[in-house]
């Protein structure tokens, strides 16, 4: 059976260990299997920085086992996916895994913005900081869009109705 890693920021929900579980038994019902991050072991009685480290290895050691990284990219404390899934999900595409994501919404980046938030100037779209937003019709950076196999508008269970195919 393919072993995939589970990313997305789901792991900071006060719920997280039992979301964890029930998405991996998702997997098993796809016929994969599932590996999320807090099913590490991690030592917690040592310094934070050593706890972030540990966490932080065996999070890419999971990584390394798995065949296929499914990310949640859902916006994660403003527009933007959470940092340290985009990270998983170069790291894995830079190993030369598949990378599938999933998205409520995956209509443009530029038009999640809204009217208020975005002002057109000399042909490009500004936000309200004056940076300029990015608009390759595509529904998050094109670093993230571009490394990924396919992102799917929908939820886990829509990436693994498509992958138990393949």
């Amino acid at each position: 059976m393919k072993k995939i890693y589970l990313a997305g920021p789901d792991v900071f929900q006060l719920d997280a260990i039992e979301l964890g579980k029930t998405y991996v038994k998702l997997c098993e019902k796809f016929g994969f299997i599932g590996l999320f991050p807090l099913d590490n072991i991690v030592n917690f009685n040592q310094k934070k920085e050593e706890i972030a480290k540990e966490i932080f290895l065996k999070n890419c050691e999971l990584i390394d086992q798995a065949d296929i990284v499914i990310a949640n990219l859902n916006s994660f404390r403003g527009k933007e996916a959470d940092s340290g899934t985009v990270w998983e999900c170069g790291y894995a595409y830079a190993k030369g895994k598949d990378v599938y994501a999933y998205m409520e919404d995956t209509s443009s980046y530029l038009d999640r913005f809204k009217n208020s938030e975005k002002h057109l100037k000399d042909e490009k779209y500004i936000d309200n900081d004056k940076q300029e937003i990015e608009n390759f019709n595509l529904p998050i950076n094109l670093m993230i869009a571009c490394s990924s196999n396919k992102i799917i508008e929908g939820k886990l269970e829509d990436v693994l109705n498509i992958l138990k195919d393949r």
